[in-house]
């Protein structure tokens, strides 16, 4: 039996995005405050997914030799340093959050059996590689407030109380909904970005937050006129909006997931998952995770 395992390791260390090869304000232009000397830096969490047989002893791997070839291989060299300078692979291609993770994976990939590197730089802003050469994905997360009622216009009040309880009631009900938003794509050799991280997260504003915060769903926003606006009907709308904006800065959306409350919460896919093959992510074979 297959299972994947994860292990967490986390550094402190700064960057700087700048290329000599452009002027300050060429540079100013595409990294915005990220170009400032001497750069600034995270708190990096890092998620190390691997894949192995169960042993006699009822593990793939010892742990104890995963954090300490994680140590080696990674963590020791990155805490505490200016990753502009630390590894050579980074004097070529920007340290961004998907290119450190690519670097990682490389890394990593000779001593232990990787099924994906997931990096986050802060909270909001996450990086997954799945050793695909240069693709890779990246998710920012945002939130808005709103307000709505869950009823069919064609239903008699009694009638949609019974499909959808007290979320029937006239006068709708809020959220605070939570947002991510993932977008996939090649790292460029340079640049180490696969989109434009502000162009990413003003499409996600100009589209989404700005247009939805704090409205009331059904009276506010036309498609909910018709259209009953349950967490997987926003989901599948906001795919549907951000998929243009998305391919215009040069990637490919991958995946929304709406969180309504910390109980529900629904993802969609611009490319449907295998359900439910997919674990990993689309492609990967059916594989038990502990």
């Amino acid at each position: 039996m297959k299972c994947i395992i994860n292990r967490r390791a986390q550094f402190s260390a700064s960057h700087r995005y700048w290329l000599p090869e452009l002027s300050d304000a060429e540079n100013m232009a595409r990294f915005g405050a990220c170009t400032r000397f001497p750069g600034h830096g995270h708190n990096y969490v890092l998620y190390v997914s691997m894949v192995g047989e169960l042993d006699e002893y009822g593990m793939v791997l010892n742990l104890s030799d995963v954090k300490h070839v994680i140590k080696r291989e990674v963590t020791s060299q990155l805490d505490f340093s200016y990753l502009n300078q630390v590894w050579e692979e980074f004097q070529h291609t920007l340290p961004t959050t998907e290119n450190i993770a690519r670097i990682i994976w490389q890394r990593l990939a000779p001593h232990l059996p990787l099924v994906r590197i997931q990096l986050f730089e802060h909270p909001d802003l996450w990086a997954d590689y799945y050793g695909n050469s240069m693709e890779a994905y990246l998710t920012i997360s945002t939130h808005f407030s709103a307000a709505h009622r869950l009823a069919r216009p064609d239903l008699s009040y009694e009638e949609n109380c019974e499909i959808y309880g007290k979320c029937a009631r006239p006068n709708g009900h809020g959220h605070n909904y939570h947002l991510e938003v993932t977008i996939k794509g090649n790292i460029d050799p340079r640049t180490g970005m696969i989109a434009d991280l502000v162009a990413f997260q003003k499409a996600v504003d100009d589209y989404v937050v700005e247009p939805f915060d704090h409205t009331f769903l059904n009276k506010d926003i036309p498609y909910f006129a018709e259209v009953v606006p349950t967490a997987e009907n926003i989901a599948v709308y906001i795919r549907d909006l951000l998929q243009a904006p998305i391919r215009e800065i040069g990637a490919q959306l991958h995946k929304v997931k709406l969180i309504e409350s910390p109980n529900n919460s629904c993802e969609v896919y611009c490319v449907e998952p295998q359900i439910p093959e997919m674990v990993a992510h689309a492609g990967e074979p059916a594989l038990a995770q502990v």
